[in-house]
């Protein structure tokens, strides 16, 4: 199966016409015919009924037409990808944004990275906490690294370490040193729906032991976080989910005990970053270098 066949049975799929999808892949109709048998012998089903009029897709077909387009989707963000690694550094500059409180991590980071990125320009503007948020919204910045005062969760709340909870920036929760589990009855819930079986499981038995079974309401992260921002609910969610929290300038996340201290770092960019790109990689040597010096 190549990528071409896909193509052609996506334009096929949304034409509904083999002429015209052969004229867009720029293939005699015959050709296509033979690549649409071809296709349908390699996958052992029918994709398309054929007329003297019109083609249509099989139940098989449909299925299939969202497979190709996923597949060719993904071809394309995989290319540029490619392409950005190889060529998308050689004049790119970043700026970096941060307090006086990160004055001993972003620096050090920033060098590291520079040894493995050394085509990539970096400004550093050391900032105070309200003009980082100024510019980060501006899109004057493309990174903004700071601290905040964290909160603790009192050592009758047991929550495994893959768990997070949090509450908007105002909640009554937030001027508290330490929560307990009574200081949580008095709030109703939401929680992160997980495709992880696994991690619902956990979700739910966290849910229960805090007393919120009966009462818990259930969204994506997406729908949480608006909600949350909204109202004194509280929320759980994955671990998975923390950088997305702490990104929100309207979210604080509560700590267990084991986790507190003083102050936690926030690290935010201007847009969001892709897993495998090389500014994601500098936000990772930002985060082990604040661990290396807080231990």
């Amino acid at each position: 199966m190549r990528f071409e066949q896909l193509e052609q049975f996506v334009a096929l799929g949304v034409l509904q016409h083999f002429r015209q999808a052969a004229e867009q892949t720029k293939i005699s109709t015959s050709a296509l015919t033979r690549s649409i048998q071809t296709l349908e012998d390699e996958v052992g089903y029918i994709l398309v009924t054929r007329s003297t009029r019109s083609v249509k897709l099989t139940k098989e077909g449909a299925l299939f037409l969202d497979y190709a387009k996923n597949t060719l989707a993904e071809l394309e963000k995989t290319k540029a990808r490619l392409f950005k690694s190889l060529n998308g550094c050689s004049n790119e500059k970043l700026v970096i944004g941060y307090t006086n409180k990160a004055s001993a991590i972003v620096p050090v980071s920033c060098g590291q990275f520079l040894a493995e990125y050394p085509h990539v320009k970096i400004e550093m503007q050391l900032q105070e906490q309200g003009e980082l948020m100024r510019k980060l919204q501006l899109g004057e910045i493309d990174i903004s690294v700071c601290s905040q005062a964290m909160n603790s969760i009192g050592t009758d709340i047991h929550l495994p370490d893959q768990l997070i909870l949090f509450v908007a920036k105002d909640h009554p929760l937030v001027s508290k040193a330490d929560i307990s589990k009574q200081d949580l009855a008095d709030y109703p819930m939401y929680s992160c729906f997980s495709q992880s079986k696994p991690v619902q499981s956990m979700l739910n038995d966290a849910v229960e032991s805090l007393n919120k079974a009966t009462s818990i309401k259930v969204g994506s992260i997406e729908q949480v976080m608006d909600n949350l921002c909204k109202s004194n609910y509280l929320a759980i969610a994955s671990i998975e989910h923390t950088s997305r929290v702490l990104g929100n300038t309207e979210l604080v996340q509560l700590k267990t005990n084991k986790e507190v201290s003083h102050e936690q770092l926030i690290v935010q960019t201007k847009a969001q970053i892709e897993a495998n790109s090389h500014i994601n990689h500098l936000l990772s040597l930002i985060e082990k270098t604040a661990l290396t010096i807080n231990n």
